[in-house]
């Protein structure tokens, strides 16, 4: 499959795509489409005869031709050999299925390790970190992956800093910038990252808009939303519960509220809790109310003191100190980031 950007200018960015066998087509296909989108909305934006382009997007394998994926729809790649690669402006390696019998294409990875060092960056999505790891491009790098993989990479390749938690992280150390995501959606967070560097945050955001994603995520936002984690670590047994304090983040959320909420006593709920969930109810709450503020600081206008408020801080003060314990940044300076109401 080639997405090569029709009528490309000179000046377009060539965006390779290296796969290999059994490719993950969302790790693919999902980050092409926000190169795509992107692509379009440049054209939006200029003179017809100006014939500028952003992005021209090439999938490429080792022996090129029709390729299998892991959700069995072949596709057709360009063969790498037969590109240029110091026209290579961004490499980036999609995932494949990993487990401890998996063995890498070590064409594939011979590959990568020859020619990723003449791009300007190399990125990886979900398991594809494996292969940027096994072509030394990782070595002494924090790097990111599906979470399921992670303690795998870890393992397999002990010199890599392996973070399971952040969707996507930017490491940029002795003059190389290299790129990691997690798994398959997170590979279109990673786009639209890539996307704001080269086009600036009106185009990323308006690219987000057009794939209708629900909000452009920074990367170190957590794989998993804190009630999804919450509900995951208790295995089912606060299903409920956590969709209720989901809904009820405005109001007290004590340990004797949620035990009345759970038909438990304060004392059993407050220990099968721990116990299910790996943390206490007041974790979960703070947790949930930072994302919640988040996502409203990035989703609407409404005032700050409105948002803490909403999400139970009850004042703007409380909503600053645990927004800069969880992000590293104040609430204004996130929504000045991240808002779609600003593209």
């Amino acid at each position: 499959m080639t997405a090569d950007t029709q009528h490309a200018h000179p000046i377009a960015r060539h965006i390779v795509f290296a796969v290999a066998p059994d490719l993950v087509l969302l790790d693919a296909c999902g980050p092409i489409e926000a190169f795509w989108r992107a692509e379009l909305t440049i054209r939006g934006q200029t003179p017809p005869s100006s014939a500028h382009s952003a992005y021209r997007v090439t999938l490429a394998s080792i022996e090129g031709g029709v390729l299998p994926t892991f959700a069995g729809l072949p596709v057709v790649a360009e063969r790498l050999d037969a590109l240029d690669p110091a026209a290579i402006d961004t490499l980036i390696v999609p995932g494949v299925p990993i487990d401890d019998n998996t063995v890498l294409q070590p064409e594939l990875v011979a590959w990568i390790a020859a020619h990723a060092p003449r791009a300007r960056r190399v990125a990886s999505v979900c398991t594809g970190a494996f292969y940027l790891a096994a072509a030394g491009l990782l070595d002494g790098r924090r790097a990111a992956t599906h979470w399921r993989n992670a303690a795998q990479l870890a393992r397999r390749f002990p010199q890599v800093e392996v973070d399971d938690e952040p969707i996507f992280i930017r490491d940029e150390r002795a003059g190389r910038v290299v790129w990691t995501s997690a798994g398959v959606t997170a590979g279109i967070d990673l786009a639209l990252a890539l996307i704001e560097e080269d086009c600036g945050h009106a185009v990323a955001m308006q690219a987000a808009r057009r794939l209708v994603v629900f909000m452009k995520r920074p990367g170190g936002q957590a794989q998993f939303s804190e009630a999804l984690a919450a509900q995951s670590a208790a295995g089912g047994a606060f299903d409920a519960l956590h969709g209720w304090m989901a809904a009820n983040l405005h109001v007290e959320l004590s340990v004797e509220r949620l035990a009345q909420a759970a038909c438990m006593s304060p004392r059993t709920f407050a220990r099968r809790y721990v116990e299910a969930v790996g943390r206490t109810p007041a974790r979960t709450v703070a947790a949930m109310r930072v994302e919640a503020a988040a996502h409203a600081l990035a989703q609407s206008r409404l005032p700050v003191k409105r948002i803490a408020a909403d999400c139970g801080f009850g004042t703007e003060q409380n909503l600053r100190r645990a927004f800069e314990r969880r992000y590293g940044v104040l609430p204004g300076d996130y929504r000045a980031r991240f808002s779609a109401m600003n593209a």
